[in-house]
């Protein structure tokens, strides 16, 4: 929606369809998105001083943590395209950093600027979530801080309970009942504004799909019984199901008998029409004079594919995917077909000889003889059934994906009713976009020739990702690796300090103020950091879907400030080590090293954003050639 109006402020007339990366704008304006989604990256240097700064109170700090994301070669070219990435990665910042202003307010509760910084957090945390469902990381983070906070005020014995409690009532209106209203605020706006019919209508049921305009259930007015001698769809009732389908393929050797294949298929399509016939003879034409006879609970029928002639039919074969289940085919011809053909329908939840209704009842369809029930469920076709899903005949007659509803339903003998009023309100298409959203996200599959990668893989930088590979200049997303390398050192770094201090302390150790002070701020900072890199990465090893590089960004950024808090601690250590003579200059110079690698590093390896060409094999003495570090690079 972001990306939407940002284009709409900038005159995108959105008549280009944004489908693969690397098609040709053709004269659309396109810039204001890019700015806009390059100026929320351009956040994140700025938001990471002043969340290091707001930790540590160390300007050094702060400083080598920001330049540490602002030499990265991998976050400059996330934030130069028109990405989700960029706007999340500003979100999740936005909050963190909302968090740290509004924890450094608590000499100041309940004064303005307390409840700015609280509400502001709010605010980004919704957003964060409402951009990606990883932005639930970063809640959990703030959830963390806010525990621990309201663990000390219960503590200190000077507060009263009272006070705890206006202090626990205000964060959980500010950090949990305000990101929920926003993001249920930002889902109306999203369905008020997006309601017109798109290639992923299918995905959704069919009373959801009645309210978007230009869909064939908008307004629409069709039959509400069904007849024998209709022509109708039949669309899984599960979330996410798609249509009964068909097409002229058949099943290749191996998977049963080798008939013709039945499908669902998430799009419309008139492979998706089906004729409904009486068990025992065929219907009559729809001009005839012929009574209309109704379907009712427990009646049987067939089912005829209406391009193919091919009746619905099913046997105990073994399924071609699901094994425990029987195979689900179209048999004979022009309609004419044998036993197997015959199914009973049942209305769920329906009375005996009710009428069958379209789109208002679920129905089953079990077969006569074999008895199993006609399911789809998720699971894909390998690539001879075209990746559609999988039809089968259930075993367990009850199992909730084997319940279908009619969509279209094509008779013109019955008089048509209006299916407004069965449109679902607000909060059940809420719920309903959810569902879709998280099983379409769990069931990514990668597509032919992508790049796909695994967790282990991204903090060690072994393996980038193509951008841009289109004649002229291409882009390849990697990060630098002076930082990202440098990045574990450190975190190596931060845990033999952690033991170092631990050991002092346990000791006895005595340290000066100042030392002990400056120690436990920066572990102090380390630590809440080192928890926000896990939150960001860890999780992703637990996750089924497929994953790719762009995925440890948000946990990159934590990983770089607190390297920047160590480095600074570190670097301030290090004249207490060193003779006298050199004491006085030795943290400059260190301190200028580090900026110098990292902005010479930033320059050899800025062609990787900001575009590469001369990369024929031949060509070895180029710039690129040399900077191909590892032979998993693939640039």
């Amino acid at each position: 929606m972001m990306i939407g109006a940002f284009g709409y402020l900038t005159g995108y007339d959105g008549t280009f369809p944004f489908v693969k990366p690397g098609d040709s704008y053709e004269g659309v304006n396109y810039l204001g998105m890019r700015v806009c989604c390059t100026a929320l990256g351009a956040c994140l240097v700025p938001f990471a001083f002043i969340i290091v700064w707001e930790m540590t109170h160390s300007l050094p700090a702060a400083a080598l943590g920001s330049s540490l994301i602002l030499f990265d070669i991998g976050l400059l070219t996330l934030n130069q395209y028109i990405l989700l990435d960029p706007i999340l990665l500003f979100f999740i910042m936005g909050s963190v950093m909302g968090m740290m202003k509004f924890l450094n307010q608590h000499d100041r509760p309940f004064s303005v600027g307390w409840w700015g910084w609280l509400t502001f957090t709010g605010v980004m945390l919704s957003g964060s979530v409402s951009v990606k469902f990883v932005g639930l990381f970063v809640v959990l983070y703030v959830g963390l801080h806010t525990i621990k906070e309201l663990w000390d005020l219960y503590g200190d014995l000077n507060n009263s309970l009272l006070y705890v409690g206006k202090h626990f009532i205000a964060r959980a209106m500010g950090l949990i009942v305000l990101p929920i209203v926003l993001y249920c605020v930002y889902f109306y706006i999203h369905l008020t504004v997006l309601s017109k019919s798109g290639n992923g209508d299918g995905f959704y049921s069919s009373a959801f799909q009645s309210q978007l305009e230009g869909n064939s259930l908008y307004n629409a007015s069709m039959p509400l019984e069904l007849a024998y001698g209709a022509e109708v769809t039949l669309k899984n009732a599960r979330t996410g199901g798609g249509y009964l389908h068909s097409h002229i393929h058949l099943y290749p050797e191996g998977t049963g008998a080798r008939q013709q294949q039945i499908t669902t298929y998430s799009h419309k399509d008139y492979n998706n029409k089906w004729l409904v016939k009486k068990w025992n003879e065929e219907p009559g034409d729809w001009e005839d004079d012929d009574p209309v006879e109704l379907v009712k609970n427990g009646d049987l029928i067939r089912l005829e594919h209406v391009p193919t002639g091919r009746n619905l039919h099913s046997h105990r074969e073994q399924a071609p995917v699901t094994k425990r289940h029987h195979q689900v085919t179209g048999y004979g011809e022009n309609g004419v077909g044998d036993v197997n053909d015959v199914w009973r329908v049942e209305v769920i939840n329906g009375e005996e000889e009710e009428v069958v209704k379209t789109v208002v009842h679920k129905v089953r369809f079990v077969h006569y003889l074999v008895g199993c029930s006609l399911m789809s469920h998720n699971k894909q076709l390998p690539k001879w059934g075209f990746e559609q899903m999988e039809v089968t005949c259930n075993p367990n007659v009850h199992d909730p994906n084997n319940v279908w509803n009619i969509e279209d339903n094509v008779f013109p003998k019955l008089p048509n009713t209006s299916f407004e009023i069965y449109a679902p309100n607000f909060l059940e298409k809420f719920l309903e976009a959810h569902t879709v959203m998280f099983q379409g996200n769990s069931g990514l599959k990668p597509k032919e020739g992508e790049i796909t990668s695994q967790p282990w893989q991204w903090p060690i930088n072994i393996k980038g990702q193509w951008f841009s590979a289109i004649d002229g200049y291409k882009v390849y997303l990697l990060g630098n690796p002076i930082i990202w390398w440098g990045n574990l050192v450190v975190l190596a770094a931060f845990v033999l300090v952690y033991i170092y201090n631990a050991y002092r302390t346990q000791r006895g150790l005595k340290d000066d103020a100042a030392t002990r002070a400056r120690r436990e701020k920066a572990i102090g900072a380390c630590g809440w950091l080192a928890v926000a890199w896990a939150l960001h990465y860890l999780p992703f090893f637990a996750m089924g879907r497929i994953l790719y590089f762009h995925h440890y960004f948000p946990a990159l950024l934590f990983s770089s400030m607190l390297t920047g808090v160590i480095l600074d601690y570190l670097l301030e250590s290090i004249p207490n080590l060193v003779p006298p003579f050199l004491s006085v200059s030795v943290y400059h110079w260190m301190t200028g090293l580090v900026y110098s690698v990292l902005a010479y590093s930033f320059y050899i390896f800025a062609p990787l954003a900001y575009g590469m060409h001369n990369l024929e094999p031949g060509f070895e003495n180029g710039t690129i050639q040399n900077i191909r570090w590892l032979d998993s690079w693939e640039f």
